[in-house]
């Protein structure tokens, strides 16, 4: 049987969602932007996905923007508020250590154009101390950038108090959340939180690849970093991808339908994987958090004495599928900043591999990877020891 346990990576597209752009690319395939019935159809089409994602962030359909996935999103987000309020406000920003590229990158580039980028350390379970942002906080900081969960370990981070730490210090900072391993797996209010700026990538939660959106508050004020059409009330200009976009909104609702209960048979599949491992084989540790302080999907495994690489492909060949680290970045090898950052032993730095979950995730493929695990982990030590 094929287990296929990456969904952090990429998550197999809905059979309901598959069907749906399909029809859209066939029949109902007018632009958007066109005076006509059959752009009428598609603006329509694309005015439903945005309610149907506002309805699960408890927010107005007019603040979200569609891209083409977390990291414009992310992109957008950073130098849309590097623009609006450099000037006005200062060129400070504040991210942790652990964030994804598609933010921390930014944040380099940034840095090259003469920016100062302040990076929150993270404890052993890769959280941020709400605190040290205070602390970092200044009069010129004109964003905050902080993920909802990260996308190697799935710690959770402690949004709400963050945001409660930027309300507090005053001043105009926006507080961008990259929500991407987050959304549709936790209950998520943006106005509740503080939150200014949520990015969401379409294909982490049974969408096509290329969607996304970037939730904007209402009253937040970026500049746009694409120019053209005007669409989207200027803020991406293009034209839209109404049969992803369509997709996108009833991945969205269909991943928030029984929430509750699908993140508890996530949690449970999760125990069971990480209890039979941790019983079964020697010198096996999970790094981050295990309760509830942390994403329902995510586990991140070190394995003493085999590198990931070689564990990896050693899975392939018994059609079992993992990332080692992180597969968000690119397929070339390099050291992960997360699990530097936690302070993991460097000998378990190139021994880590991520098995993450989805909704279509069985226990007969955890039980298969545990089984597969036991039988080469063994083999793969006699080999490095030699």
């Amino acid at each position: 049987m094929e287990c296929y346990l990456d969904n952090s990576a990429t998550t197999r597209v809905s059979e309901d969602v598959a069907e749906l752009a399909l029809k859209i690319m066939t029949e109902e395939y007018g632009n958007p932007s066109s005076m006509h019935h059959m752009g009428k159809l598609s603006e329509d089409l694309v005015k439903k996905a945005a309610g149907q994602i506002a309805k699960t962030l408890h927010c107005s359909d007019k603040e979200i923007v569609f891209t083409s996935g977390g990291t414009e999103s992310d992109n957008m987000a950073i130098l849309g508020t590097a623009a609006a309020l450099g000037k006005e406000v200062g060129r400070h920003m504040i991210c942790s250590r652990v964030e994804h590229p598609a933010v921390s990158e930014t944040m380099r580039y940034l840095e090259k154009q003469g920016w100062e980028i302040s990076y929150l350390s993270v404890d052993r379970d890769g959280r941020i101390d709400p605190e040290e942002l205070r602390s970092m906080i200044r009069p010129d900081t004109c964003l905050v950038s902080i993920m909802y969960v990260n996308n190697e370990i799935g710690s959770l981070m402690p949004i709400e108090e963050a945001g409660r730490v930027i309300r507090q210090a005053g001043g105009k900072i926006y507080f961008h959340v990259d929500a991407i391993q987050a959304y549709g797996k936790f209950d998520i209010n943006p106005k509740a939180l503080g939150i200014d700026l949520l990015s969401v990538s379409g294909h982490k939660i049974h969408a096509p690849k290329g969607t996304g959106f970037l939730y904007v508050r209402n009253g937040v004020r970026i500049v746009p970093v694409s120019y053209g059409g005007g669409q989207q009330k200027g803020m991406r200009s293009g034209t839209l991808n109404v049969p992803g976009i369509a997709a996108l909104g009833l991945a969205a609702e269909n991943a928030y339908k029984g929430l509750d209960e699908k993140v508890e048979r996530l949690r449970e599949l999760k125990a069971l994987f990480i209890n039979e491992i941790t019983d079964t084989l020697e010198d096996v540790y999970i790094n981050g958090r295990t309760d509830v302080i942390s994403a329902p999907h995510i586990i991140s495994l070190s394995v003493r004495g085999v590198r990931a690489e070689v564990l990896l492909h050693a899975l392939e060949d018994r059609h079992v599928y993992v990332s080692a680290g992180s597969a968000c970045s690119s397929n070339r090898p390099h050291v992960s900043n997360t699990l530097e950052a936690i302070g993991l032993d460097k000998e378990l730095l190139d021994s880590t591999i991520r098995i993450s979950l989805s909704v279509y995730t069985t226990e007969e493929e955890i039980r298969e990877a545990v089984a597969a695990l036991t039988d080469i982990v063994p083999m793969l030590r006699k080999y490095s020891r030699r």
